[in-house]
């Protein structure tokens, strides 16, 4: 699945500049989600700043006080379980009631 990064890794969030980003993020072109804006994405096992990226979604962190959920797309060739996965997104996702589902 082709990811378009729109705050890479280490980037400051826009409206929280206390706020640094530790993985890459993005959005699925031409898709919308719950908010009419394109479906957003964390990027796992790149270690550096990405423009895009190709990947494999493996789970969706679904926000139970927010209008849209995200997709969780892994690097080809890693593996990343539950726990590895919220702690990577816990950056963002401490602010919202959010469960990690997993796909078969």
């Amino acid at each position: 699945m082709r990811v378009v990064v729109d705050r890479p890794l280490g980037c400051v969030h826009p409206r929280h500049p206390d706020l640094i980003y530790p993985v890459n993020a993005g959005e699925l072109p031409g898709t919308v989600s719950g908010d009419g804006l394109p479906i957003d994405v964390y990027l796992l096992g790149w270690d550096i700043s990405l423009t895009e990226a190709t990947g494999q979604v493996v789970a969706v962190l679904v926000r139970a006080d927010d209008d849209e959920d995200k997709l969780v797309v892994i690097r080809e060739g890693t593996r990343w379980d539950d726990g590895e996965i919220l702690a990577a997104t816990a950056f963002r996702e401490q602010f919202f009631q959010t469960t990690l589902r997993g796909l078969p």
